[in-house]
């Protein structure tokens, strides 16, 4: 009964959902094994039609000196779901990596350090910014959640199963949170956790390789823009 009753939740929470604030900003903690590793910062902007993410990440110690790396994704948001249109990851000392998305003529190309490679636009599409984000926009039902992501050196296929509600602590605060799990086929696990209360924000990423590392992606900070 207990899981009939939150499916028809998790369904409800989805028809419902509101469009998050025009500006979100959110200052993550990475750690890897429990140690900081870097810092990033993500800043979501939108107007209700297109949309704007940025993500900065900067190495703590000596990992500073590797300098910041960049990425950004834009699109349009198409009856309340994020459609990418270009996706960009500019690394120090590495050539920039690139995903464009056209939906009218469905095809998908990706650059990096060869020429272009065009491909047919998969289901589900996103890219490593877009997808973290997509919720936010249209709230998990009690289904899974599947994303084909590209970041211009490929694409990954993801397949989230929505676990349930939980109280999550991190450094931001403590949050009323929404759980998905994935584990891919080498044995990787990663947990995702949104802000229910909040337009399905992301809160926390942990993802645990096959040898027990872990990486753990933490909000520390939220500044809201409505």
């Amino acid at each position: 009964m207990g899981r009939w009753w939150s499916a028809i939740a998790l369904c409800c929470a989805a028809a419902v959902q509101a469009a998050p604030p025009a500006r979100v900003e959110i200052g993550y903690q990475v750690l890897y094994n429990g140690s900081q590793l870097a810092t990033a910062n993500h800043v979501l902007e939108h107007d209700g039609r297109t949309y704007r993410l940025t993500e900065t990440w900067e190495g703590s110690g000596l990992l500073a000196l590797l300098g910041e790396v960049l990425r950004t994704s834009r699109g349009k948001i198409k009856a309340g779901r994020l459609q990418p249109l270009e996706y960009v990851d500019k690394r120090p000392r590495r050539d920039t990596a690139t995903a464009r998305f056209s939906w009218e003529e469905n095809t998908l190309t990706q650059e990096f350090r060869k020429g272009p490679q065009v491909q047919p636009l998969p289901p589900h599409a996103q890219d490593r910014l877009s997808f973290l984000f997509a919720p936010a926009f249209h709230a998990p039902g009690a289904g899974r959640l599947e994303y084909n992501v590209a970041d211009g050196k490929g694409i990954a296929h993801y397949q989230f199963d929505v676990v349930g509600r939980e109280r999550l602590s991190v450094p931001a605060g403590e949050f009323d949170a929404l759980r998905l799990d994935q584990v891919d086929d080498g044995g990787r696990a990663t947990q995702v956790w949104f802000d229910a209360a909040r337009s399905y924000l992301p809160l926390r990423v942990l993802v645990v390789q096959k040898d027990g590392t872990r990486i753990d992606q933490v909000a520390a900070r939220i500044t809201v823009t409505p």
